[in-house]
């Protein structure tokens, strides 16, 4: 089960690194395009961050607290996403949208390892 665990674990760090990573790229090319890895690595990070927040046999109670938290930073970052895709296939820019998706997914990362 701990195998298990730790493969949701690795997944769980590719996303957010995917995100980041593709965040990163877009502003440094000033770009401010929200692609579909950014949309894809979100979802996959939801989806582990969700099986990681189980049980898995744990003794000690999880933290609540912190799950909650990250879960909400999550959900905005994905409706970021959502919000700056969708007035990208309209044409429109999405600069403000894209610049509070990379400070968001640091405060996430910064959460899972400091609280």
């Amino acid at each position: 089960m701990e195998i298990i665990r730790g493969l949701i674990v690795v997944l769980h760090l590719i996303a957010f690194a995917a995100l980041l990573g593709s965040w990163i790229v877009g502003a440094l090319s000033r770009s401010g395009r929200i692609t579909r890895l950014m949309q894809w690595s979100m979802l996959l990070a939801l989806m582990t961050g969700l099986a990681l927040a189980a049980p898995w046999g744990v003794v000690a109670s999880p933290n609540y607290f912190k799950i909650g938290t990250k879960l909400v930073i999550l959900l905005i970052i994905a409706a970021l996403l959502g919000i700056g895709a969708s007035r990208q296939r309209r044409g429109k820019t999405a600069d403000g949208v894209f610049w509070l998706v990379g400070p968001l997914v640091v405060i996430n990362a910064a959460i899972a390892v400091l609280v």
